[in-house]
Parts: C-alpha cells; structure tokens; sequence
C-alpha cells in the first residue's frame, strides 16, 4: 500500500495546533495548553479499572505483575490523563466473573468520567440471554468483549452466532480482542450479522512475515465492511530499553490501517494501565495525535470522538469533565 505522506507534515498546520493543545505538557518549548483541540475533549475507548484489595480479589491482572497489581481506579486514571483533554472513557472488562460486570456498572454510577463498558458475558452460554437482558438495562452497558479464540471456537455454534444477533438487536456492540488469526472470521461474523457493530482491538497487529498477505487481505475484506471499527491501541514500541518516541517509525502501518478503514472506522484507545508497561500516557497519546492532526481538523476530531460514538453510541453524562478547563500536569 502507498504511503503517501511525508514527514514534514508534521511540522505544520494542525500538527502544530495540536503540539501547542493536547501536548503542552510533553513537547518541551511550547506553552501551556488552556483548551482541548477536540470539541467535548478526548474519549478514550480502552481503558481497565479493577481492585485487587477487594476481599474477593481479581481474577486479572496476576499478582505476580507489580505494575498492574493494584487498584486501579478513576482517580489513578484522572492524575494520568491531567491536562491532556480526555473527557471521557470506555472501560472494558478483562474479568470473566459475571458479578465484575456490575462491579464496574457501579463505579460508573459515581464517576461521571465513564460514557461507557464494555463488559464481559460468556457467547454461547444457556444464561446470555438473561445476563444481556440484565445488564442492558443500564444504559452505560455498551456492549461485551468476546476473545479471538472463542470466536474461532463458536462460529459454527448456532447458540453462539444467535447470542452474537441478541447483543445486535438490543443495540450493542461487540469487541474482539486477539491478533491477526481471527480476522476472517470476523469476516464471516460480519457477514451473517450485519447489523452488529463491531470493534477490533489493538491495532496495529504485530504480524509474522509470512503471515502478512493473509492478514492484508482480511484486513482488506474487513475494510468493506461498514459496521466494522478498528481500535488502535497498541501503536508505541520498544527497542531494548528505549521507545520509539517519533511518529516516523509508525507511519507505515498506521499508513495502512488508514488506507483500510478511512477516516470514519478508527477509534482511539490507549489500554491504560497495561499501556505504561511501554510508556507513559502523554506520549501513548502524542503519537496518534501527530499522525493523525496530519489528516486534518476533521479527521483528528473523528479519530478521538466522533468514531467512537458511531461504534458505541456511548452516554452523555452530565458533570463530565470540561475540555476547556486548565490543568496542571502531574507528569
């Protein structure tokens, strides 16, 4: 695919508005931002809240992982995102505990920062029907996340493809978290519930050589499809114990999810907090705010905001953070 954008972009026009707004805190030499670049601010589709000192626990993250071991909450997000412009977030739900679903529906009831969650129900089980039915009520259950694998497990179920209509005909959106192998079959999941939108994780894909021209045509297939979004989260990288601060060395495969999926089906997600094991928040946002200031006003204001209310049709809450109060950064 053509890359048709040269770097110097970037040095002008709306990647410079953006530097001097969402990036004051992070791009030595330019002043203080006093407003967000996006109209309602920044919603964020990828975030995890949990708490291990629950006397329950958690079934994620391990204990053995000291970064991620430990409460996880609003207040730990909001001193993360300080002065960034992010309104709002989408909590999506790793743990498989039915009951963790109304844990977060809870959170959100108090913390006007949440528009949405994505919660986490078995496809395929006798009881979806009644636990959709359940947590669907709540206006800020957006949907449900399903693993790549158990996909590929229950294509052929008709119990699990007749769950998958369910969660389409009460308005909810499904995410699917894995890598490149399942793409076909989100292929074919489109294809037999077309009215079920649906949200792919964590691009861009690490994918093997000799597996990138499959993956390309899937990606392809998929970018004819209308109801399907692509989430990139999973943009920055390391190089031994350095991480690659500049947007150049993503261009490429940012090039090519663009080229796919176009202006109106790329939804931004940082995958906080699993994201501070590459980097910390500003500069997990810096990137794709670069790359895409690069596309134009409109293109930046769809990539943070518009995209995802088309992929979530996430709630307006009332008392939610204003974009265009000052901050001081705690960086």
């Amino acid at each position: 695919m053509s890359k048709i954008i040269n770097r110097r972009t970037f040095l002008c026009g709306t990647a410079s508005a953006v530097a001097g707004g969402v990036f004051a805190k992070t791009v030595p030499g330019v002043p203080a931002a006093e407003a967000a670049p996006i109209p309602g601010g920044i919603i964020d589709t990828h975030t995890h809240f949990y708490d291990p000192t629950r006397p329950q626990g958690v079934p994620w993250p391990p204990k053995n992982d000291p970064l991620l071991y430990k409460p996880t909450l609003p207040e730990h997000y909001r001193r993360a995102i300080q002065g960034l412009g992010v309104t709002g977030t989408i909590v999506v739900e790793a743990s498989p505990w039915l009951e963790d679903n109304q844990w977060l529906l809870d959170l959100a009831a108090k913390e006007p920062l949440i528009v949405g969650i994505v919660g986490n129900l078995e496809v395929g089980a006798a009881q979806f029907k009644d636990h959709l039915a359940r947590f669907a009520k709540n206006p800020l259950f957006r949907g449900i996340r399903v693993q790549g694998r158990s996909l590929a497990d229950g294509l052929n179920k008709p119990d699990f493809v007749g769950d998958l209509k369910r969660l389409a005909e009460a308005d909810r959106q499904v995410d699917f978290v894995g890598g490149p192998a399942m793409l076909r079959d989100i292929a074919r999941v489109a294809a037999k519930i077309p009215e079920l939108r649906i949200v792919i994780d964590h691009f861009p894909f690490d994918v093997p050589e000799k597996d990138r021209e499959e993956a390309r045509a899937a990606l392809r297939e998929l970018g004819q499809l209308r109801q399907v979004f692509a989430k990139v989260s999973n943009v920055l990288r390391r190089v031994g114990d350095r991480v690659l601060a500049d947007v150049k060395h993503y261009q490429a495969t940012l090039d090519e999810l663009w080229e796919v999926f176009g202006p109106d089906r790329l939804i931004y997600g940082s995958n906080w907090p699993v994201s501070e094991r590459i980097a910390p928040y500003p500069q997990v946002l810096k990137i794709v705010a670069e790359y895409f200031a690069a596309k134009g006003k409109e293109a930046l204001e769809k990539y943070f905001r518009g995209n995802s209310l088309a992929a979530y049709r996430w709630v307006e809450r009332t008392n939610q953070p204003s974009p265009t109060t000052p901050k001081q950064a705690a960086f």
